[in-house]
């Protein structure tokens, strides 16, 4: 069985993150959605919120799981007994990023492959962090996101504008 690994922080998932894990289900027999449990970047959700969110974005997908990690990318990979890491390209400022994952990830772990799934043209401008951008400023990211991840943004909105957050 060929098991792939999609890696990321997910803060929150969204509509592109959901279309690369349902292009690599495709793909691959059994894919495991790997939720990074210690990004050195700021978390607008805790790790339960995230977990939760992309495990009932992705339940639609029976070859999908969604699993914790805090460890390098390539030794989960080995642990879950991954031979491939699914990174997906939005542009081309994407590319030299992921090309030095790619080849770090390869020195450190030679048997597990690197596979990058192009983003569908609908979703080449979207990320999480422009997503939490638009949420903040109170815009529309219906569009964006699953309806329980909007609603879950709509209450983070509301708690960062209380005076007591």
């Amino acid at each position: 069985m060929t098991i792939a690994l999609y890696p990321g922080t997910f803060d929150p998932i969204h509509n592109g993150h959901i279309d690369i894990a349902t292009r690599a289900a495709s793909l691959f027999e059994h894919v495991i959605v790997g939720l990074y449990d210690r990004p050195a970047k700021r978390l607008l959700f805790s790790t339960e919120e995230r977990t939760r969110m992309a495990r009932q974005a992705l339940a639609h997908l029976p070859n999908v799981t969604v699993q914790l990690y805090s460890c390098l990318t390539v030794d989960f990979a080995i642990e879950v007994g991954a031979r491939v890491v699914v990174r997906g390209l939005r542009a081309i400022s994407d590319f030299e990023f992921e090309f030095q994952l790619a080849l770090t990830n390869k020195k450190l772990a030679p048997n597990v492959e690197t596979v990058g799934l192009m983003t569908s043209l609908e979703y080449l401008y979207l990320s999480s962090t422009i997503l939490k951008e638009v949420a903040l400023l109170n815009g529309a990211v219906s569009d964006l996101v699953p309806a329980h991840v909007e609603e879950a943004l709509q209450r983070k909105v509301v708690g960062l504008a209380s005076p007591a957050a």
